[in-house]
C-alpha cells in the first residue's frame, strides 16, 4: 500500500511540475518582452523543477538520495537566478523598454 502511495505521489508531482513547465515554455513564446519572458520561465521553470525533485524524491530509497535531489534543486535555483540577472542587465544595456 506504501508503494502504491508513493508512486501516486511521484505520478501527480511531476505531472503538476510538467505542467509549470509546459505553462514556462507558452510564456517564453508569448510574452511581447524580455523581461516578461524572463519572470515566466524563471518562476514556472523553478516550480516545476521542484515539483519534480519532490516527485521523485517519492522514489528515493535513501535521505541521501533525496538531499541529492535537494541539492540538485537547490543549485538550478540559484544558476536560474543568476542567469535571469545577467540575461535582464544585457536587456537594459542594448536599452530594451521594461
Amino acid at each position: 500500500m506504501a508503494d502504491l502511495a508513493a508512486n501516486l505521489a511521484t505520478l501527480l508531482l511531476t505531472a503538476l511540475g510538467l505542467l509549470f513547465f509546459v505553462a514556462g515554455t507558452v510564456g517564453l513564446i508569448r510574452f511581447p518582452d524580455t523581461f516578461s519572458r524572463l519572470h515566466a520561465l524563471t518562476k514556472a521553470d523553478n516550480l516545476g523543477l521542484g515539483f519534480i525533485a519532490l516527485g521523485v524524491a517519492f522514489q528515493a530509497e535513501s535521505w541521501a538520495q533525496v538531499a541529492r535531489i535537494a541539492l540538485i534543486w537547490a543549485l538550478a535555483l540559484l544558476a536560474a537566478g543568476a542567469v535571469a540577472q545577467l540575461v535582464a542587465r544585457a536587456a537594459l544595456a542594448r536599452r530594451e523598454a521594461p
